[in-house]
């Protein structure tokens, strides 16, 4: 019998688990509070989807059989009008498509295989980040200035509002005249703003504006189906020939990767998108998440207000989404971790979801406390 282990020299692998959810559970205080993401919270999942799962559990007629390697078709084209609009002008001129992705970052995986082979020259990659404020537009920029012809770059929803009001058409020209192929992510559509063609109104801007690009849309998060991870890499090309030469080779790649994709959570999506009753229905379920939000957000602006916290708060009403930056430096950030056991990333950026009417009062008042105790601290 062998006694040398083949895994000898395999090194533990570090814990993919954030420090910051680390200390909160080795956080023994009764009060303490998670706030960085959704991970301590009740998920949310839309009404309608309870009812489809169990019709679509109960339907005699499912075989279960393998899908296409490009996936569910119905999926593909319910998702592609969801994102562009039934009758926008990409898909009426066949020069979109899609592959039916596994899991929330299924569609980066096959869209990187792709890139790195069919774009290999591209040796820079701008990874922008939805965690930054509007100053790092200026720094982003001023680096890509120096950047070679042809490279990546790819972009998440949460700052394309704010592209789209100030700097979109002379980022989007930039993009055009460096060759730089853009990759976005969206991952949450309608849990922006609420509105499901607000929140990807800027897409139509780089089609009009003659551009191609890869999309990974994530359709997990805005129907409640976490354990049902699924989306689509959406491919924009110059014409239906150069589409149909691409979808031909990412379909290569995901037969390597995962053969064939999952179809439950694809089937509850394309029965509610393809039932113009079931979809409004969702629609209102986000409409109503979205409002429920905003009006946290409003709530906790208006007691630190009461409070007489230092500083203007209009911030936390003016950002989008389920989460926000509560504006605070390193320092009251710090103070509320370790002061108040009130758990949030450095940046001071939280899901609000996660404040309700049982716990608001202890989190603006440590707010409160946090910002005083600095501004003596200044003194």
């Amino acid at each position: 019998m062998p006694t040398l282990s083949v895994f000898t020299d395999v090194p533990l692998a570090k814990n993919l688990e954030s420090s910051l959810l680390k200390n909160y559970k080795q956080d023994n205080c009764p009060q303490k509070m998670f706030l960085a993401y959704r991970g301590r919270c009740q998920p949310w999942v839309s009404s309608v989807v309870h009812k489809i799962r169990l019709q679509i559990a109960q339907d005699p007629s499912l075989n279960h059989e393998y899908m296409p390697v490009m996936g569910m078709k119905s999926f593909i084209r319910a998702s592609l009008e969801l994102l562009f609009g039934k009758y926008s002008r990409v898909i009426s001129e066949n020069r979109v498509g899609g592959v039916h992705t596994v899991g929330d970052n299924g569609a980066f995986q096959l869209g990187a295989q792709f890139l790195k082979t069919w774009h290999g020259a591209s040796q820079i990659v701008y990874i922008i980040s939805s965690q930054n404020g509007e100053c790092y537009w200026a720094k982003l920029m001023a680096a890509m200035k120096v950047s070679p012809i042809s490279c990546l770059t790819f972009l998440p929803l949460t700052t394309y509002h704010r592209l789209y009001q100030s700097i979109l058409f002379s980022f989007s020209f930039f993009l055009q005249s460096k060759q730089i192929f853009p990759f976005f992510d969206i991952p949450n559509q309608g849990l922006f703003t609420g509105d499901l063609e607000e929140d990807t109104k800027f897409l139509q801007y780089f089609v009009s504006g003659g551009f191609e690009f890869f999309c990974s849309q994530s359709l997990s998060k805005n129907f409640g189906i976490y354990d049902e991870g699924v989306g689509i890499l959406v491919v924009v090309a110059f014409n239906n020939r150069l589409l149909l030469c691409a979808l031909s080779q990412l379909m290569n790649f995901a037969l390597a990767l995962w053969l064939t994709p999952p179809t439950m959570g694809a089937r509850i999506i394309t029965t509610i998108l393809c039932n113009p009753a079931l979809q409004e229905a969702w629609k209102q379920n986000l409409k109503e998440v979205v409002e429920n939000i905003m009006l946290m957000k409003e709530k906790v602006k208006e007691k630190l207000r009461l409070l007489g916290t230092p500083g203007s708060w209009n911030h936390i009403t003016d950002q989008n989404g389920t989460h926000g930056y509560l504006g605070l430096n390193s320092q009251q950030v710090d103070y509320l971790v370790t002061k108040k056991h009130i758990h949030i990333p450095k940046n001071g950026r939280i899901n609000f979801t996660c404040i309700n009417a049982c716990n608001i009062d202890y989190v603006t008042e440590s707010v409160n406390e946090a910002v005083l105790f600095t501004k003596d601290s200044e003194k």
